[in-house]
């Protein structure tokens, strides 16, 4: 399967999340999206060296930026189970506007054509890491990293390009 591509409309699947009342959702992407300007970003696995102490917190500190470019919804996505994206979002108390999801199954990560095996790591078949930009569903910025790297798909990347 080819990965998402500029121009292209996402795919409609389901994410998972714990709200603000504590509660776990399952909802589809469509109604996270839908109507409005989101940035979706991907990491491979949470708590790991890079996503936790480069990827995610970059999200963070520019989160007002990304607002104020008229970003409505910017969400940290990756291969975890909803109760390792809560906890790992807990890690950063500081944060206002980040997202945590769960695709506990990678079935999202699938019908968006970014999986990375790591198999060889020992933590199977992930998401590659990636960072897009949807306005009204439709990718209008796709940077995907190669393997582990994390050249193109920073909070600083997506600002660029608003």
């Amino acid at each position: 399967m080819a990965p998402i591509a500029v121009g292209d409309v996402v795919p409609d699947g389901t994410i998972s999340f714990f709200d603000e009342n504590d509660q776990l959702q399952t909802v589809s992407v469509y109604s996270l999206a839908a109507g409005k300007k989101v940035i979706l970003f991907g990491v491979p696995g949470a708590f790991t060296p890079t996503c936790s102490m480069k990827h995610v917190p970059g999200f963070i500190e520019k989160a007002d930026e990304l607002k104020s470019k008229g970003v409505d919804e910017i969400i940290c996505f990756s291969v975890n189970d909803p109760f390792v994206m809560k906890a790992w979002g807990k890690t950063y108390p500081e944060n206002k506007h980040v997202k945590f999801v769960a695709d506990g199954s990678g079935e999202y990560t699938h019908l968006l054509g970014l999986e990375l095996d790591l198999k060889d790591k020992g933590l199977g078949v992930r998401s590659r890491r990636f960072a897009l930009l949807l306005d009204n569903l439709k990718v209008t910025v796709a940077n995907v990293e190669t393997g582990g790297e994390f050249t193109v798909s920073s909070a600083e990347d997506i600002l660029k390009a608003l």
